[in-house]
Parts: C-alpha cells; structure tokens; sequence
C-alpha cells in the first residue's frame, strides 16, 4: 500500500477509535457527575496520589492558568485539596479528598470493566499486537502536531 494511502487509513481508523472513545469516555464521566475534562484530571490526579499543578497541565496539555480554573470547580465540590508552598504560593500541589477518591474508584472500576470487555472480543494471539502497536502509535503523536 503505498504510504498516501497508509497515511489515509490511519487518519480515518484514529478518527472512528476516537469518536467511540469520546462517546464511551462522555457515558462514563456524567455517570459519576462530573464532566469529561474533570474526569481527565480526577483519574491523572488519582493515579499520582499528589501531584504539581503545573505537572498536571503539562501531562493534560493545557497551560496552568486553564488547569487552574478548572480545578476550581474540583475544589468547591470538595472532590480536590488544593495546597500552597508555604515558601512559594505558586507552587501548588493537587490531591484527592475521600470524595474523589471515591468518584475515582469509581472510574477506574467502570473502565477496566469495559476494557476488559473489548479485549475478550478480541483473538488472544492479537492482543499484544495491538497493545504494542497502540504504545507505537502514542509515541508518535507526541511528535508532529497537527493544524
């Protein structure tokens, strides 16, 4: 296949795999009544236990000031402790109340149920192919952007 057409079927596979995924993460996210960003950050925070907020724009793609606002909302419905340096209140370090920790558990529950799922549907002998060729895949788009 020549590499145009290469180029062709990937942009169009990626832009089905996204859409469904974009669908699932949306049903998943206002089932624990949160949004979908806000479950992007609930999860990443989650998973750290503690993390910079700066690390947290960085690892969701987004400059401090966007990662801040949001994590207001985070904060006023109890769901995030937000904590300043003593020493330099720029420094902010982000953590789980027991709310989110719940709301997080939650989350992880759903969606290691539903990939557990989407992986019985697929042939053993192909799913280490594709978690390999999935990591390929992330590794390049953190290269070229787009548009």
């Amino acid at each position: 296949m020549p590499h145009n057409n290469q180029a062709k079927v990937l942009r169009e596979v990626l832009r089905l795999l996204v859409r469904r995924l974009g669908v699932l993460e949306r049903g998943e996210a206002t089932c624990c009544c949160i949004t979908l960003s806000q479950c992007h950050t609930i999860v990443e925070v989650g998973r750290a236990g503690t993390m910079a907020l700066g690390v947290l724009a960085d690892i969701l793609g987004l400059d401090k000031s966007t990662v801040s606002r949001s994590i207001e909302k985070l904060v006023s419905d109890g769901i995030i402790v937000r904590e300043s340096d003593p020493d330099d209140r720029r420094y902010v370090t982000l953590a789980l109340s027991e709310k989110g920790r719940a709301i997080f558990a939650e989350v992880e529950t759903r969606m290691a149920g539903y990939f557990e799922e989407v992986l019985a549907a697929i042939p053993v002998d192909k799913r280490d192919q594709i978690n390999e060729s999935l990591g390929y895949l992330v590794e390049a788009l953190k290269g070229p952007r787009c548009c």
